[in-house]
């Protein structure tokens, strides 16, 4: 089994920036895709970004397109979400997962098998 384990969350204003981390606790997170998403206060796990084993592709939510990067390191079995330009709309629980082998889609939370605790992210006004 491969546990996510996030970290990098905080508080920041509008406009700033904040990277959060991904670390594997188990077996490596090489050879899997991963994935990040986000629940607010009332609202159901949504979308964030993903990225395939390789790195070669990723891909993301229209509200993040062009604010947050999502890359991985294998060698460190770390993945990462840089988010910049971060807006109050961006407050939540961020999540780390674990993709199963599919060629289902991205984008859904169904095709993940392992997920991180979650980590705080709150932007103020």
């Amino acid at each position: 089994q491969v546990q996510p384990v996030e970290s990098g969350g905080g508080f920041v204003q509008a406009g700033g920036s904040l990277r959060l981390s991904c670390a594997a606790s188990g077996r490596t997170f090489s050879g899997y895709g991963m994935g990040w998403f986000r629940q607010a206060p009332g609202k159901e796990r949504a979308f964030v970004a993903a990225i395939i084993w390789s790195g070669g592709n990723t891909y993301y939510a229209d509200s993040v397109k062009g604010r947050f990067t999502i890359s991985r390191d294998n060698a460190k079995n770390t993945v990462y979400l840089q988010m910049n330009s971060l807006k109050p709309e961006d407050t939540a629980v961020y999540y780390c997962a674990v993709r199963r082998y599919s060629t289902g889609s991205y984008y859904s939370p169904a095709e993940y098998i392992y997920w991180g605790q979650g980590t705080q992210v709150t932007v103020s006004s």
